[in-house]
């Protein structure tokens, strides 16, 4: 994918105090409905320049890598980057595509679990040096081509054992650290700290505690084979919310104390993701089919169930789970939607199951919710929606059947960004601020503004 530095501009409108993202939504909603459109994202990067403040705020002490795998948005890309956040990256895209945006190759860490060959040479060509491992394989593959690579062990935590979706979980134990760092001595090898990784799903602080505990054991490993243990990578699982993001802090923040002061002179990074990006999005979807299912006759649609029968639908929407509700396929929870033309108070709500478009038994994305009934045409917005479903956003061509992301901030937020130091001028110039202009009485034409 290319980014905003090899196109001529990602334009993004400039919002007054009076429009709001409802106004937005309507806006572009009425123009894909002219244009026979049928799904789109709204983008609003004063929440991606607010999560950072958030960040600050709470967690001075470590410095956040955004995990570009989660939302690969350009536009997102450069903010980040105007915001001196470091990046981390999964394959060789991701790296071409960071580094499209002058990020300093010191600020990438390289976490593939399975690096090609080819792609860890390219890391080496561009000076990206600090590399993710948790394996004799591929301490072998970064030695034959990349030498000079520093590595951060990856060390597996309890939570890595708990549950189905946290067994995929990578990662070695103190043991197996032990043989590694031997093994990287052997080969000639940096190692220069540790990364351990908790799930957004995993709520006990204590599992912290041993992870912490766990990384010291394998910084002092290092220390004694005689490595320079410098940096500690405490992993993603943020979810977005301030009161999980004070719970890590208040666990983590002792700790650090305790294992890795600031004397110490290890630097201190963390993965966050979704907690930049997942608030920032609003993915707007279009109902393309429905159908009336009895619920004494599940399965078996018909057109007019019987008095005695409340009926169930199931819609089907213009994008699914093999697109922008792709998390879903890693069993995810997609909250149910809002409708775009709101249910008056006495209207009455149905169980109502929500569909994509390939009418595969996989492709359900949301299970069951209460909705008003809705006809085709009909319009739902899911909020949230901006973590590991964008596919490939700022996508120019008219017959791609990615949704089109229109981009915007508000003129607070912009003002606020200037006085933290991020300039048009300066570090996004690949920004077109464009005024907003909401249409009036929906007959003249707003401004429209697809990056």
């Amino acid at each position: 994918m290319k980014g905003l530095a090899d196109d001529a501009s990602c334009s993004v409108a400039l919002l007054d105090g009076a429009v709001a993202l409802g106004d937005v939504v309507e806006n572009h909603i009425y123009e894909q409905t002219m244009a026979e459109k049928s799904m789109f994202f709204v983008a609003d990067l004063g929440v991606v320049m607010r999560r950072h403040v958030l960040w600050q705020t709470h967690m001075t002490q470590i410095r956040p890598h955004y995990t570009v795998r989660c939302n690969t948005s350009p536009a997102v890309i450069e903010l980040l980057a105007a915001l001196g956040t470091g990046f981390v990256c999964a394959n060789k895209s991701e790296l071409e595509l960071v580094l499209g945006f002058g990020v300093p190759s010191e600020d990438i860490v390289y976490s593939g679990v399975c690096k090609q060959l080819s792609q860890i040479k390219y890391a080496a060509k561009n000076g990206i040096n600090l590399l993710v491992c948790d394996n004799e394989a591929e301490l072998r593959k970064i030695a034959r081509c990349h030498p000079s690579a520093k590595l951060l062990l990856q060390v597996a935590t309890e939570a890595s054992s708990q549950g189905e979706e946290l067994a995929v979980t990578p990662g070695s134990s103190l043991k197996e650290c032990r043989h590694l760092l031997d093994s990287a001595k052997e080969l000639g090898l940096q190692v220069v700290g540790a990364r351990f990784h908790i799930p957004a799903s995993c709520d006990d602080p204590e599992v912290y505690t041993h992870a912490v505990s766990d990384a010291r054991c394998v910084f002092d490993m290092g220390e004694d084979v005689g490595f320079s243990m410098k940096v500690l990578d405490i992993g993603g699982g943020f979810s977005g919310s301030e009161d999980q993001l004070q719970q890590i802090e208040g666990a983590v923040r002792p700790l650090m104390q305790l294992y890795f002061p600031a004397s110490s002179g290890v630097s201190v990074v963390a993965e966050p993701g979704a907690f930049f990006v997942s608030s920032a999005f609003t993915l707007a979807v279009n109902i393309v089919a429905k159908e009336v299912v009895s619920r004494d006759r599940r399965g078996q649609s018909h057109d007019e169930p019987s008095a005695n029968d409340e009926p169930e639908f199931l819609y089907y929407m213009s994008d699914g789970v093999y697109g922008s509700f792709a998390s879903k396929l890693t069993d995810a929870l997609i909250p149910a939607p809002t409708v775009h033309k709101g249910p008056g108070p006495e209207e009455p709500v149905f169980s109502s199951s929500l569909w994509g478009p390939s009418g595969d038994d996989l492709d359900q994305v949301v299970e069951q919710c209460l909705l008003p009934e809705l006809s085709v045409g009909d319009w739902l917005l899911f909020p949230r929606a901006g973590a590991y479903g964008l596919g490939q956003p700022c996508s120019s061509s008219p017959d791609s059947d990615v949704p089109p992301v229109y981009y915007f901030i508000s003129t607070g937020d912009w003002f606020q960004m200037q006085e933290a130091g991020v300039t048009q001028e300066i570090t996004v110039k690949s920004f077109s601020l464009i005024p907003y202009f909401l249409h009036s009485s929906q007959s003249e034409g707003a401004l429209s503004v697809p990056a």
